[in-house]
């Protein structure tokens, strides 16, 4: 399955709340949903009310696009989730939230998880001093991610700079906007997560 490349705003009307894919355009009045606060489409107005059964599958759809993550590997994202000891819905969050891209998204580094994995395919991430440009790779506590030294000038990283204290950046993560690191300090409690999903939906679709 290739990678979902039509438009984000279709996605945040789909599942009927912003899923903040475009960054700070979700915060302002233009901002599709808050014109057209129903899914797109013909019948988008008047859909019946959602069964049990579509709304698991809407919220697993939800955490799927607010993440970027394919459905094979959201699967198995699942899969390990419920290997680990813990509750399987959390355990499933903090596995999305130690991807690279969502760390340097958290971190304030990008506008949004896109911008965050186009920097690291681009090679402009390094983790505990050495690259690494695949999104989807996982963070552990007292890992260091930083900017590479020959990427600090360009621009999205000059714009984080100048705007660090701006964003609210979570408990479990500690930036140095000076040097341009991310300290990780442990992986999320669930009450550090502020994700709106609701994780039990998810394990109640993949346990049938």
């Amino acid at each position: 399955m290739a990678r979902y490349t039509g438009a984000d705003c279709k996605l945040c009307r789909r599942e009927k709340v912003k899923l903040f894919l475009k960054g700070s355009k979700c915060d302002g009045p233009k901002c599709p949903i808050e014109i057209r606060p129903y899914p797109p489409g013909e019948h988008g107005r008047n859909r019946p009310k959602d069964s049990e059964h579509l709304l698991q599958i809407r919220e697993k759809q939800k955490a799927r696009r607010i993440y970027g993550v394919l459905e094979k590997q959201f699967s198995n994202y699942y899969k390990e989730a419920v290997r680990k000891k813990g509750i399987t819905g959390e355990t499933l969050l903090q596995i999305l939230e130690s991807r690279l891209d969502n760390v340097v998204y958290r971190a304030g580094f990008a506008k949004s998880r896109d911008m965050a994995r186009q920097l690291v395919m681009h090679g402009h991430l390094l983790v505990n001093s050495k690259p690494v440009d695949i999104p989807s790779y996982r963070v552990v506590e007292n890992d260091v991610v930083e900017v590479r030294q020959k990427s600090l000038e360009m621009t999205p990283f000059i714009v984080a700079r100048a705007e660090a204290g701006d964003k609210t950046v979570p408990a479990w993560l500690e930036v140095m906007p000076d040097q341009m690191k991310i300290l990780v300090h442990g992986l999320p409690s669930r009450a550090q997560i502020d994700t709106q999903v609701q994780e039990q939906l998810i394990v109640e679709f993949y346990s049938k």
